[in-house]
């Protein structure tokens, strides 16, 4: 399909491609911004983006717009589809594009322009009697856009800002086919009944509360969760010749401004006064890393120095971004701080990309790499740049890793690696970073002592693996739906007495399967043995071990396993090793 760009230019893109998929679905925005003036005459139009699923577009409505409406609005897309508009991209000068916004009682829109620099280039895009400040892409006639659905009503602050207005925000996603637009609705379906904030509830792992929006509350089989997850990374990274550092939750603000966060991300800090002087609490656990290594000196021999920290960081993120564990304004990070010479920089971008791999296959997901390179709001000299950036290309490009360039979505120290996960249900999720960092060694006066005897500047890598424990987590219950593997289920094996006559025997199996590392429950409720195999069930807990006359008599187990269902009698030794087999082997 053709698309008009950002430049004025008209190309040719796929849907399948970003550039293509954004055209189409920008395009979407404008025919529901057309479809609601056509109807409600009197709206304010904001802005409407396309997003990574679809598009949504704010407005101000003169009265309360509900779910009611949607249809409606549905039906007036489909009519301007229909007339296969054209949409044609013309510039105006600022005072012509003033009149024009003024003419059309759009104030959001004239806001915008005020903002402009004064040289900017004002685009607006026109389809029949619909014109809209836009700097596109767009394709070029509605009549493209076939298969498209509004998905759902929220309230947004203007510019995101809590002191301003509250708007109303439409979302909704569009296809090329009315199967894709099938298969989308059936996955979001899939997604409704994975949601992690549900299941979390449901099996007892997180809960959220009012007193501490964006800060959760981990429950007892959470925590066993989350600390099986540590286990496991403590493991792999003392394997790999990690050491394990803890540093201060608050730090003063001289820190800091040494590290450039004061002035690059202070928006997200929060902050408190301690004996008159400035304090921040950490959004962030790379100055006290650095710190930690300035603390004595090191030479050449000593590199690379790999240290890890499961430190819990605090960022202030707005309220109406928080989503259960996937955004919140206080997690876990598995950082660590690589420091290193300049010749070391393949090898150890090429250790930490190869443990990540195995983390992610470990858990059955599969991933894609982006590059992502110099933002607008960096700190140092382009050639500190070229060089990083340089280093993480010659990395992947040994592994023969496949990995898509990201301009500008660096962070503002150095670039870096992302990976991107894919779910079971086919959605991404960005969680491990690699970030290539010349610039705070050098902020921090970091040395070693080289062979020549010589001080010398260290590099540092920054990585995560999990990214945030807590989103890992989120993510994790959503892919495998809440049914965690043996290894990581909070509770591994239910004991189900048919009748209180043989608790005393389901006791003793529950203590033999504890008295080798098995974590299980007992249910001696007074109910039939079918509703409490359902309730084991919906808990997702791996095996249920029925117990009635024939098993005591025997010492055995009636088993069922969580997905498979019945799996026969078996005795409580076999039990015992099959469980341990099966932990061994994942």
């Amino acid at each position: 399909m053709k698309v008009s760009g950002k430049d004025g230019l008209v190309k040719e893109f796929l849907f399948e491609e970003a550039e293509g998929k954004e055209a189409f679905r920008h395009a979407s925005s404008h025919i529901l911004a057309q479809a609601v003036k056509r109807l409600y005459p009197n709206t304010k139009c904001a802005i409407g983006p396309a997003i990574e699923d679809g598009f949504y577009y704010d407005f101000e409505f003169d009265f309360e717009f509900t779910l009611s409406h949607l249809q409606e609005v549905e039906n007036e897309m489909r009519k301007i589809v229909k007339e296969s508009l054209p949409l044609r991209r013309f510039s105006l000068s600022r005072e012509e594009a003033i009149k024009l916004m003024e003419q059309r009682n759009e104030p959001y829109k004239l806001e915008l322009i005020q903002d402009l620099p004064l040289d900017a280039e004002l685009s607006f895009y026109e389809q029949g009697e619909y014109v809209d400040l836009c700097a596109g892409p767009h394709v070029l006639n509605t009549n493209l856009i076939k298969a498209f659905k509004l998905t759902v009503l929220s309230g947004a602050y203007w510019r995101g800002n809590e002191k301003n207005k509250m708007l109303t925000r439409i979302y909704g996603t569009s296809f090329p086919k009315n199967s894709q637009l099938e298969e989308y609705i059936q996955r979001m379906e899939e997604a409704k009944k994975r949601d992690h904030r549900k299941l979390g509830k449901e099996l007892g792992l997180f809960t959220l509360m009012d007193e501490g929006p964006g800060f959760p509350f981990f429950l007892p089989k959470g925590m066993i969760l989350k600390n099986l997850l540590v286990d496991y990374w403590r493991q792999i990274h003392t394997r790999e010749g990690y050491v394990e550092i803890s540093t201060p939750v608050m730090l003063n603000r001289e820190l800091w401004e040494t590290s450039g966060h004061w002035d690059n991300y202070r928006e997200k800090m929060y902050t408190s006064v301690i004996d008159e002087t400035d304090y921040a609490i950490k959004p962030m656990n790379c100055p006290g890393g650095m710190l930690v290594y300035n603390m004595q000196p090191h030479s050449y021999r000593d590199l690379p120095i790999r240290m890890g920290e499961l430190g819990v960081v605090h960022r202030n993120e707005k309220s109406g971004t928080l989503h259960g564990l996937m955004r919140v304004r206080c997690f876990t990070q598995d950082d660590a701080h690589i420091f290193m010479m300049e010749e070391q920089i393949p090898e150890e971008i090429k250790g930490v990309v190869e443990l990540i791999d195995e983390v992610y296959r470990k858990f059955g997901f599969k991933y894609h790499v982006e590059l992502s390179t110099r933002p607008e709001n960096s700190i140092g000299s382009e050639e500190d740049w070229n060089h990083a950036t340089e280093g993480l290309k010659q990395a992947l490009d040994d592994l023969q890793m496949p990995y898509i360039i990201n301009e500008g979505d660096g962070a503002f120290y150095g670039p870096k690696i992302d990976f991107h996960l894919e779910d079971s249900i086919g959605r991404t999720w960005q969680c491990g970073t690699i970030q290539l960092d010349f610039q705070l060694p050098l902020r921090f006066e970091a040395k070693y002592v080289g062979a020549d005897g010589e001080k010398h500047r260290p590099i540092m890598i920054h990585r995560v693996v999990f990214g945030s424990m807590e989103r890992f987590i989120g993510i994790l219950i959503e892919h495998l739906e809440g049914k965690f593997p043996l290894w990581l289920s909070p509770v591994q094996v239910k004991v189900l007495p048919i009748s209180d006559k043989y608790a005393e025997y389901a006791i003793s199996v529950m203590n033999e399967l504890k008295n080798v590392g098995i974590r299980c429950e007992l249910d001696t409720r007074d109910e039939k043995i079918g509703y409490k195999i359902r309730e084991a069930q919906l808990d997702r807990v791996p095996y249920m071990v029925i117990v009635g006359q024939k098993e005591a008599e025997c010492n055995q187990v009636s088993l069922r396993k969580r997905d498979e269902g019945d799996i026969g009698t078996i005795s409580i030794i076999e039990f015992k090793q099959l469980l341990l087999d099966e932990i061994e082997n994942s």
